[in-house]
């Protein structure tokens, strides 16, 4: 937690001395491990998890030697039952649909405070005690796996002027069975986040 408290920091300090470096910044409210996104999509979600969630990032400008000319991207979440936390930076990509409105898909790395490797709850030995604390972790826990994840995310957004738009959006964090084999229940966020660009 005090890895995500020093980077939540970092952001906004970021944010309010580094704004001629960074071209958007990143305002968000997010629903915590929702599963309808999941279920629409054959994914599944773990559905154990309550709670809102910040997000608070900044954008770079575009990055005209990469294909596409992505914007990187760095943001904290942080939930408001404090279980999952993590912080992720990534590239995403604005594709313009009408002059204001345009979808951006994004693809970066996540760290995470929240569960990597639960202890079983069927091991021989176990207390009833122990059982039962066990299972209420299983029960209210997500077990990423690994600390370490990948996060895509999808926005649909819409530009009010040139310092305001607003996203519709979902966020996914997991390990792909890549940075961990077993366990891969994963988050997903949908929310709405608010951009100023400076």
């Amino acid at each position: 937690m005090r890895k995500l408290v020093a980077t939540a920091g970092a952001v906004v300090c970021l944010a309010w001395t580094g704004a001629a470096q960074a071209a958007d910044l990143l305002v968000g409210i997010y629903g915590h491990d929702v599963t309808f996104i999941g279920e629409a999509i054959g994914s599944g979600a773990a559905g154990r998890e309550d709670g809102v969630d910040l997000h608070i990032g900044l954008r770079s400008d575009p990055i005209e030697a990469l294909w596409g000319d992505p914007q990187a991207h760095a943001f904290v979440s942080i939930n408001s039952e404090n279980t999952s936390n993590f912080v992720a930076a990534g590239l995403s990509w604005p594709v313009g649909i009408t002059e204001r409105l345009y979808v951006r898909p994004g693809l970066g790395l996540a760290y995470t405070d929240g569960e990597a490797g639960l202890p079983p709850v069927n091991e021989p030995g176990l207390t009833p005690d122990e059982v039962a604390r066990r299972l209420e972790l299983y029960n209210t826990r997500i077990d990423f796996g690994s600390k370490l994840l990948f996060q895509p995310e999808l926005s649909l957004g819409y530009e009010f002027n040139e310092r305001f738009a607003a996203e519709l959006s979902w966020v996914h964090i997991s390990n792909a069975q890549i940075f961990h084999q077993g366990k891969n229940q994963g988050l997903d966020e949908a929310g709405v986040r608010l951009i100023y660009s400076f």
